[in-house]
């Protein structure tokens, strides 16, 4: 069985903006770098609102397996970002000890679902184990970063 491959394309645009083009949609995000409030939603939004959105996809999925009836899913995140200060130093290039981003992640998963107590400790633990934003956030996955000296804009997102 052959990976998977999702691409993405990204262009920085007026103002405060990245727009980026995905698999079926378009999206805006604000070139806030620590999460303080921009233009829209920073890469720190989209990335656990992305993280929220696999819970609940996986969430469902693992509901039907187990035969569980889902009326609703609420997923919140609450995500600990390092101090502006800090964040900014890494991001302007100072050298710092701290790591440029969340320093933990709070996950609460709320079913609404008459599935007795038992079965729903089932669930979320499958959920958790099976959900592949949270292992890509728990364990180191290569990234390979790539510099391209010009492009050029005809077809930008």
């Amino acid at each position: 069985m052959s990976n998977r491959t999702i691409a993405i394309k990204g262009t920085s645009g007026i103002g405060n903006q990245f727009l980026v083009q995905t698999t079926d949609s378009k999206v805006t995000i604000s070139n806030s770098v620590s999460g303080e409030s921009g233009t829209g939603p920073s890469p720190t939004d989209y990335l656990l609102a992305g993280f929220a959105g696999s819970i609940n996809a996986v969430g469902l999925m693992v509901a039907e397996e187990l035969g569980i009836e889902l009326q609703s899913v609420e997923v919140e995140i609450i995500g600990e970002l390092v101090p502006i200060a800090i964040g900014t130093k890494k991001a302007e290039g100072i050298q710092t000890r701290s790591r440029a981003g969340f320093r933990k992640i709070d996950v609460i998963v709320k079913p609404i679902s008459d599935a007795p107590l038992e079965l729903l400790k089932q669930w979320i633990d499958q959920v958790k184990e099976r959900c592949p934003l949270r292992d890509n956030l728990m364990n180191s996955t290569p990234v390979v970063l790539t510099l391209l000296k010009e492009y050029s804009q005809h077809g930008a997102a």
